[in-house]
């Protein structure tokens, strides 16, 4: 006895709604990275602390940002030291205050300028080697077999050279101030005429401790910005190696961005904390 015939379903006469893809929310983009680089930072930060602590590295990396940016910071720094110097010796010639030109100059070389230069720098010459460096190993999927092997990548390979940045940051911006403030006395004195004991007593008169301290601080924390977004655009190219031109060219130019908000929110928190000594 045959099967009863199956029923054939009846066309369907209605056509489905066609799935139409949903627009990415203006600005989650943006949003997102910021996120995946806070995220790495606080991996960095984190991994620190952790063993075994890659000190061949980290001086490896030490040394190579110190010799791409020791000459270039100093020969930078004359110039900006005499810039500064000419600058407020004419506005303090115009209203009288000459006997300030010297702590003024002075002043704003160690506080702005110095860890300003110093950062620059090392975005520029340390940050863009290192980005090319870890940008090289992902695109050739190194970073991918580290983490297949158990290797965390940024405890291997991220905290030294984030350290480095950092350790060269706070020793240069020494140099860096020591040599724009021979710039300025010598623009100071030399081409403007002024007076070597009215420099130096204006300089001891408006100058206090903490001046040197915010520079330092401010040359630490340019320096681990300045490593983490290079490291953080390293680790994300796209498109071969034509995206890794791209993301060094993109890890300069957001540093600097950084460097110059955090900078400002830096400077007005220790304006409001620390009273001037000629107030």
């Amino acid at each position: 006895m045959s099967a009863p015939p199956v029923p054939e379903s009846a066309p369907e006469t209605t056509p489905r709604a066609a799935t139409v893809p949903r627009r990415p929310f203006p600005g989650t983009g943006a949003l997102r990275e910021t996120g995946q680089l806070v995220t790495l930072a606080a991996t960095t930060v984190r991994d620190t602390f952790r063993r075994p602590f890659q000190v061949r590295e980290l001086i490896e990396q030490f040394w190579f940002v110190a010799s791409v940016t020791i000459l270039p910071a100093a020969l930078v720094s004359i110039p900006f030291g005499a810039v500064i110097a000419l600058q407020v010796g004419s506005l303090a010639q115009q209203l009288g205050a000459q006997s300030f030109t010297g702590g003024a100059s002075v002043l704003a070389v160690i506080q702005q300028a110095s860890p300003l230069i110093v950062a620059l720098l090392i975005a520029g010459a340390g940050g863009s080697a290192i980005c090319a460096d870890l940008g090289s190993r992902k695109i050739r999927e190194e970073l991918d077999a580290m983490e297949v092997m158990g290797v965390s990548p940024v405890q291997r390979l991220i905290v030294p050279r984030v350290l480095a940045t950092m350790l060269v940051a706070l020793l240069l911006n020494g140099l860096v101030s020591v040599v724009g403030t021979a710039g300025g006395y010598f623009f100071n004195v030399i081409v403007q005429h002024g007076t070597p004991g009215a420099y130096l007593s204006s300089f001891s008169a408006l100058a206090q401790l903490p001046d040197l301290y915010i520079s330092e601080i401010k040359a630490v924390i340019f320096g681990f910005i300045a490593g983490i977004v290079a490291a953080y655009r390293g680790l994300h190219p796209k498109g071969g190696p034509k995206g890794v031109g791209d993301a060094v060219n993109q890890s300069v130019v957001i540093t600097f961005l950084l460097l110059f908000v955090v900078n400002v929110v830096l400077t007005a928190i220790y304006l409001q904390l620390v009273p001037q000594k000629g107030a």
